[in-house]
């Protein structure tokens, strides 16, 4: 029987991102009007922790919005991940918390961290044309570092900004050459204060994405729908695993409320999925 994991995500640093990708609420630029914070109290996130691993999340990813880790911002993550790492056990720790150096990763590896995501959110051609504070290079730069030091590397991208599909095949060759174990595909959602024109993608364009990246990305153990899942597939999330997704956000995204957890529960089980336990299971 297929297994699908189930990953979660904390925002535990909302809106305070000085960077402009255009396709992101939490630049300060852009002014949407979302929670904005410095750093999420502790009992709120060990709060959060034990409700999204009761719902059978086996991920829980750690986010701030910077466009990389500073010494502040590291302790700060290290901490929350030394404290989860106590309190809930089984959950497996990501953090993503924008570019990162190799000694900064071997700090949060030796905090609890299993993980680190860090997408190239589109092709290095078309990135120019949604963020001009700093380069692709440097994402796949930090993506590089994630591997040298040994963490799992989580990667992937957005469709729906504007690109054309052959970034989009670039995007997932690039991705290849990483070789991330797990592959978040998001799809645009839209903020009106956000400078991006929306340009949705049709529900069976979305599920070829799907099939194409698993294609390409043979190798990967993990395709997750992420951001976007609910208003891309509406009625129809049940195909995204007969396309290729084994993996979804369940909860709340970073600025965007997710389905109810217990409406995708019940999706898998109508399916005759099993929620996986362990990393190593298929």
């Amino acid at each position: 029987m297929k297994k699908i994991f189930l990953c979660s995500i904390c925002n535990i640093n909302s809106g305070t991102c000085n960077e402009d990708c255009k396709f992101c609420s939490q630049s300060v630029k852009y002014k949407a009007d979302i929670e904005r914070y410095k750093q999420k109290p502790m009992d709120q996130i060990l709060d959060e922790a034990r409700r999204l691993e009761a719902l059978g999340a086996l991920g829980f990813c750690l986010v701030t919005a910077q466009k990389g880790l500073d010494d502040k911002t590291l302790d700060f993550v290290c901490n929350v991940a030394s404290t989860l790492k106590r309190e809930v056990p089984r959950l497996r720790l990501i953090a993503c918390n924008g570019t990162a150096s190799v000694e900064q990763l071997r700090e949060l590896q030796r905090a609890g961290v299993a993980a680190y995501n860090h997408n190239l959110e589109t092709s290095r051609e078309f990135y120019p044309q949604i963020c001009t504070t700093h380069p692709w290079d440097e994402r796949y730069e930090t993506c590089e570092n994630v591997n040298a030091v040994g963490l799992k590397l989580i990667s992937g991208g957005i469709f729906g900004m504007g690109e054309t599909h052959e970034d989009r095949i670039s995007m997932l060759q690039s991705l290849k050459e990483l070789n991330p174990v797990s592959v978040p595909l998001n799809f645009y959602h839209h903020n009106p204060a956000l400078p991006l024109n929306p340009s949705p993608l049709s529900v069976e364009e979305s599920l070829e994405l799907i099939t194409l990246a698993r294609t390409i990305l043979d190798k990967a153990e993990r395709i997750m729908i992420a951001g976007g899942r609910e208003i891309t597939f509406k009625e129809r999330q049940h195909e995204i695993f007969e396309a290729g997704a084994n993996s979804i956000v369940i909860g709340d995204y970073l600025t965007t409320a997710g389905r109810d957890a217990h409406a995708d529960l019940m999706m898998l089980k109508s399916l005759g999925f099993e929620i996986a336990t362990s990393p190593e299971d298929k």
